[in-house]
Formats: structure tokens, sequence, C-alpha cells
């Protein structure tokens, strides 16, 4: 496929990481394969997560398909670009039709990018996942990989104001090893088992990350910092999802 709109989008996300001097390390960018299908599964900390989770697979030469909501698509200036990428849009009344396009994607040799968690953690710890990334990479035949994002909450996350142009941010992406699900395995055992390599990628993240001061809002409660217990996170997710169904 023609691809007008990707690189340039790249070559300008990293000019703007130069300039901010963003102090951005990426550790095991070569288990994304070069060549052939793959699913890339991240956690969810920001609202920029599908921007660094695509650096992990640049050192490979590959750009990553992203699944997101369908909402995303219908914004007049993110839609047109997120289109002219390729992205895939997820309508939640209609999931099969994206799991469709993915799967059509990841036949054809593309790398496609899930945020299993589905929304962003307010915890920063990895939420539950639900199996559709392992049911993609069993029907696809194509591997696995988790990815770990850490930092990327600093700059824009949710119930938080932008602070896109902060400088000298450390971000960490690190990438797991790849997983081969089959079939026949037990999905809802693979999905628990991908959620605690993700668990430990980010956990080794955090405690390796430069800037560990104690009671800061982006750090999460186990480390000494102020987010939100992931049951305090839980309830206010579900307190957020009320409020729209009565809206």
């Amino acid at each position: 496929m023609a691809e007008i709109v990707y690189p340039p989008v790249i070559a300008a996300a990293k000019t703007m990481f130069r300039l901010l001097d963003l102090k951005i390390r990426v550790e095991g960018a070569d288990r994304i394969p070069r060549t052939g299908g793959a699913v890339l599964v991240s956690n969810h900390i920001s609202y920029l997560d599908f921007i660094f989770a695509g650096l992990a697979a640049n050192p490979s030469g590959r750009l990553v398909r992203f699944m997101a909501k369908k909402e995303v698509f219908d914004h007049r200036i993110s839609g047109p670009l997120m289109r002219g990428m390729h992205h895939i849009p997820v309508d939640r009344a209609a999931g099969a039709s994206a799991f469709g396009s993915a799967l059509k994607a990841l036949r054809a040799g593309e790398v496609v990018g899930v945020f299993a968690e589905a929304t962003i953690s307010r915890s920063f710890t990895v939420k539950d996942i639900k199996n559709g990334a392992v049911r993609m990479a069993v029907a696809a035949d194509v591997p696995m990989i988790p990815v770990s994002l850490w930092g990327t909450q600093r700059l824009w996350t949710k119930g938080r104001p932008r602070k896109l142009l902060q400088r000298h941010v450390p971000i960490s992406i690190t990438v797991g090893e790849p997983m081969h699900p089959k079939r026949g395995d037990d999905y809802d055992a693979v999905t628990k088992e991908l959620r605690e390599r993700m668990s430990d990628l980010l956990d080794r993240a955090q405690r390796s990350y430069p800037e560990i001061p104690p009671g800061v809002w982006w750090q999460p409660r186990h480390l000494g910092g102020t987010a939100p217990t992931p049951e305090e996170a839980a309830a206010m997710d579900a307190a957020e999802a009320e409020s729209r169904r009565r809206a």
C-alpha cells in the first residue's frame, strides 16, 4: 500500500522529540521481525502511546497499524492522519469488522498494534486484558510481542493537563520476547501469561527509570507515587462509563 502519510509523520515526531531532548530508550527492538505479520501488544498509559509503541518497530523498518477507537477516525484533524497511516478503526458496537480488518493486515504481513487494556490505565499498572490479541495471533499464525511503555504519561494522560512541550523527559520502550500461541491453547491462560509478561516489563522499566521521586502523581502507588490504586482506578473507570451511558 502507498505510504504517503506515515513516513513524514514519523520524521516530524522524531524531529520534535530531538528538539524537546526527550531521553528515549528502546530495549529489545531486535525482537520485532523485519518481515511478516506480528501482533504488538502494549500497555496504555498515555494518549501518545501509539507514537512511542510505533518507535519500537522503527529499527526493524516496520510500520505498525494500530487498532484505535472509531471516534479518533471521525475527528476532523486526527481522522485523515489515521486513515492515511492505514490504522484500523474499532467500533465497539461492531467489533467483528475491526477483527477482520486486523486479520487481513496480519495475513498480508503487517505489524498490528493493540492496546489490550482498551483504555488508559490511571493506576499506571497493567489492567485486566481480553484475549483478542491472542485470538488474532492464532488466527493469522503470527507471533505476539509484548511491549511496555513508561514515561509517556508525563506528557499527556487521562485526567491531567497536556504537557507536550516538556523537555528532557525520559521515555522507556521495552520489547519482550515473542510469544507463539497456537490453536488448541487455552486462550485465557495465554492471555494471563501475556499480562504477566507485560507487567514484568513495565515493573522493570519503572524500577530502572532515571527519575523515581516520591509522592509524584505519575508514579504508581506501590512505588511511592500518588496515582490511584488499581482498585481506585477501576472505580473511576466505572463511574466514567456510567456517566457516558447516561449522557
